[in-house]
């Protein structure tokens, strides 16, 4: 769910297919109108039901084959503080989630009023509201405000360790060496407990191997390391499979030859896929807050034949691509996002100035006083 400067029409693509994969599997799994849709094609919704969560994967090698770009281009080591990059990828990340949850929170309400179903959060809490601000949630074990969420908080924390791994190597060679053997230590250790799921360290595997194959593209002997590559996790899939891992391995090798036959920034040329990749992020928050109120009207009006439920699903469906257009335009987009920043700071400062104020005024009472 990187930011991507210049625009690349194969990892668009890439999430776009991930984005509505993850949405048809929420859509397969949340509420009246899931088990409905279970029933009615439960061959389609059951596969979109087990296995359309593994699109996250895509996202995660995505993720790590960006970072690699604009971290660590050639393989150098960071030679920044890595605070400042890491609080610019917390607010790229928050601004747009923090608005994301703000509807969750209003649509959860509105669907407790018609719907009794624990796919409605229960009422939100500040001290809750404040652990998923500071990404802290799943860490917290406070329940979640909406679904998805989780990859938010694991996305930077994939980020922050990567930032941190490139600075603390100071050296062309081991800064990436340390960020890949990292992702070995995920891939043939961590990664097989599941135990560690709420923490970056269970994921870099998959982030590692697009990393890695970003590296790898720009060598000479790129089959060479992408074969290294490809053979390193084939051993960890020996030891113990796992289809995401094998998913992973697959979108890193296309991103890998991709870049190096230019096919990264010139196929699929389908302006679709390339609006909805744009898009990936803002549909990734809002299409639960649809499917909130979507699950609320259903059991509202009294809705039970299946017809109705697939009719339920198909609007909730375009209703969450209209609501991610408007919500990238005016809450995610960068301009939007500087926007709502700058007016944050503003606020902040204004707030601070007036603090110092009340404290100079204090400070003179009570020296008046004295």
């Amino acid at each position: 769910m990187s930011k991507v400067s210049n625009r690349m029409p194969l990892i668009d693509a890439l999430k776009a297919v991930a984005a509505l994969l993850v949405l048809l599997n929420h859509f397969s799994s949340y509420g009246p109108l899931a088990a409905a849709a279970r029933e009615t094609l439960p061959g389609l919704f059951g596969w979109f039901f087990e296995y359309g969560r593994m699109a996250v994967q895509v996202f995660l090698v995505i993720a790590g084959f960006l970072a690699a770009r604009g971290l660590s281009s050639q393989g150098q080591a960071l030679a920044v503080s890595p605070l400042p990059l890491i609080w610019k990828r917390y607010l790229r990340l928050a601004v747009p989630y923090l608005a994301a949850i703000g509807l969750a929170i209003i649509a959860a309400a509105v669907a407790d009023q018609w719907l009794d179903d624990e796919v409605v959060p229960a009422r939100a809490t500040f001290s809750q509201w404040l652990a998923h601000a500071f990404l802290l949630h799943s860490l917290l074990g406070f329940d979640a405000l909406s679904a998805g969420v989780w990859y938010i908080a694991i996305d930077f924390q994939l980020f922050a360790l990567m930032t941190v791994l490139l600075w603390a190597g100071r050296r062309n060679i081991v800064a990436p060496a340390l960020v890949l053997l990292t992702a070995l230590a995920s891939l043939f250790w961590f990664n097989r407990d599941a135990s560690w799921d709420n923490w970056a360290i269970y994921f870099f595997g998959s982030y590692g191997l697009g990393a890695a194959a970003w590296w790898a593209s720009d060598r000479r002997q790129m089959s060479a390391w992408l074969g290294v590559i490809a053979t390193i996790t084939i051993a960890a899939l020996i030891i113990d499979f796992r289809l995401r891992i094998g998913l992973a391995l697959a979108v890193a090798l296309l991103l890998g030859f991709g870049r190096r036959t230019s096919l990264l920034e010139q196929w699929p040329n389908a302006k679709p896929l390339a609006f909805l990749g744009q898009i990936s992020y803002s549909l990734f928050l809002v299409h639960f807050p649809v499917l909130l109120l979507a699950n609320g009207l259903y059991a509202r009006f009294g809705l039970e034949s299946h017809a109705s439920a697939m009719l339920g699903l198909v609007l909730a469906w375009t209703a969450s691509l209209i609501a991610a257009t408007l919500f990238y335009r005016w809450v995610e987009s960068p301009a939007a996002s500087q926007r709502i920043t700058a007016a944050i700071s503003g606020l902040a400062a204004g707030l601070l100035q007036l603090a110092q104020r009340a404290g100079r005024l204090a400070r003179r009472a009570v020296l008046g006083r004295a």
